[in-house]
């Protein structure tokens, strides 16, 4: 293998790939970087064995071949060389050479037959969907994926044919909170199995499509699902489980409206949870007519309540929420105002952005 390739590009498409390369790996070639030179271009694969990222960038192609090189390592020294370098790569028997202007390495290569291909595998299922619906169905539900390894099949967003045929859903929870966002079914995805995408695959997705325009592919079956957008493609192994039947706890007779300013809400509840005990983190609510008092104590440290004006003309309620929950929820409300549907205070809760009726949020609250 020779090539020659611009350093930002050479740059930009590591960046990527090596992200999914973990830092400690009691197997040595899941510790490298596969990368192939050929047809005018330089790919580069790197894999955790659950997760395969694949970028390409164009290259002066002088020879073609394949090496497997340190990935963490060979994405520091293209860092560190200069912006507008040129880099020539040369792989010569366990060695990969890689030179830009009087700087010069030799980087210890493992053979590239060695290296596992997790894209083998027929998807049978596949749809196209923008890359902004893929990342609001994403931004909307990832916060609730739960990080309890026990319950192993909510450790993931479950995305899922919806609405008689006609959405496409991404759902996740931690049991506590439930997050719930949609969008039009794409052409393609009619009949698909319902899915569970790991937390670190989500994770790596979104930096992956962050800034990008335009169209992202979607190929699935039942143990895999690849994205392929441009020069990149990310596959990876799904969640081999069932995702519990969230509609049940999603409540349908919350007859108490309570409407609140987003900003004003969010700043009121961020204030008063400053001195909530770390493990608790509870902010009880007072809703009455036309105010809401947030109230946190803390046996340790004190106590603190503000006031808040509201819209709300049903009975008086005190009900209790993790503060940080409700935070996560504010954050992703884009709208002014945001739309609590209350029932009593032992039962869940609904939120709602009243700009995005794509998407809903329930939390469960909390014993103040």
């Amino acid at each position: 293998m020779r090539v020659t390739i611009e350093r930002s590009a050479f740059l930009r498409a590591l960046n990527h790939v090596q992200s999914v390369v973990e830092r400690r790996n009691t197997i040595p070639i899941l510790s490298n970087v596969l990368v192939h030179a050929g047809a005018g271009k330089l790919t580069l694969t790197a894999t955790d064995l659950d997760i395969e990222i694949v970028e390409s960038a164009e290259a002066q192609v002088a020879r073609d071949g394949s090496a497997t090189v340190p990935a963490h390592m060979l994405y520091d020294i293209v860092r560190k060389l200069p912006d507008g370098a040129q880099l020539e790569l040369v792989h010569d028997q366990n060695r990969v050479s890689i030179m830009a202007g009087r700087s010069r390495f030799a980087l210890q290569a493992l053979p590239p037959e060695d290296f596992p291909d997790l894209a083998a595998g027929e998807l049978g299922h596949r749809f196209s969907l923008p890359a902004a619906d893929l990342k609001g169905l994403i931004d909307k539900t990832r916060f609730a994926i739960s990080t309890e390894e026990t319950r192993y099949y909510l450790n993931g967003i479950y995305l899922h044919e919806a609405g008689n045929g006609k959405l496409l859903r991404a759902v996740a929870t931690d049991g506590h909170r439930l997050a719930q966002a949609e969008v039009p079914l794409p052409a393609g995805a009619k009949g698909m199995a319902g899915v569970i995408v790991p937390r670190k695959t989500v994770l790596e997705l979104v930096k992956l499509i962050e800034g990008l325009d335009g169209e992202v592919e979607v190929a699935l079956s039942a143990a895999k699902i690849r994205f392929t957008a441009g020069n990149l493609v990310l596959t990876s192994k799904l969640i081999d489980g069932t995702f519990p039947d969230y509609e049940r706890v999603i409540p349908r007779h919350n007859d108490k409206v309570l409407e609140l300013d987003t900003k004003l809400f969010a700043d009121a509840v961020d204030r008063v949870s400053t001195i909530s005990m770390e493990k608790g983190r509870a902010v009880k609510l007072n809703i009455a007519n036309g105010r809401v008092v947030l109230t946190v104590n803390n046996p340790d440290s004190g106590s603190a309540e503000e006031e808040v004006a509201c819209s709300y003309d049903a009975e008086p309620i005190d009900i209790g929420f993790n503060s940080r929950y409700l935070l996560d929820v504010a954050s992703q409300v884009k709208s002014p105002a945001v739309i609590f549907n209350l029932a009593d205070a032992g039962s869940p809760t609904i939120i709602r952005d009243p700009g995005d009726a794509q998407a809903l949020y329930v939390l469960m609250p909390m014993r103040v």
